[in-house]
């Protein structure tokens, strides 16, 4: 697996990077990423998929998220990592993966 990786950019950890959102209604709320699972996607070399363990600022509760990174192909972007806009598509065995993976850091 790691053959595959080699050809592309290292993908950085997020561990530690805060993250800002806006609310539907308005007003900003942050996040600190304090665990991540990644998986190069077992069909899609290109893929790499994202499990993290989120610490909100405003109270200190848990959360999790599910993403993903694609090599970007417009101009701005081609040849790096990107997240990913839209809810995940994976096969059950990556996403056994991840879940096995969080299970045995105590996520849940």
């Amino acid at each position: 697996m790691s053959e595959v990786v080699s050809v592309y950019p290292p993908l950085p950890s997020r561990q530690g990077k805060r993250g800002t959102a806006v609310r539907p209604l308005g007003g900003k709320f942050h996040w600190k990423v304090i665990g991540e699972i990644r998986r190069i996607q077992s069909n899609r070399p290109h893929k790499v998929l994202c499990f993290e363990r989120i610490e909100m600022e405003e109270d200190g509760r848990i959360e999790l998220r599910l993403g993903y990174y694609l090599i970007g192909k417009k101009p701005r972007s081609k040849g790096k990592w990107v997240w990913g806009q839209f809810a995940p598509l994976m096969p059950p065995e990556d996403f056994n993966y991840l879940v096995q993976k969080a299970k045995k850091q105590g996520w849940f």
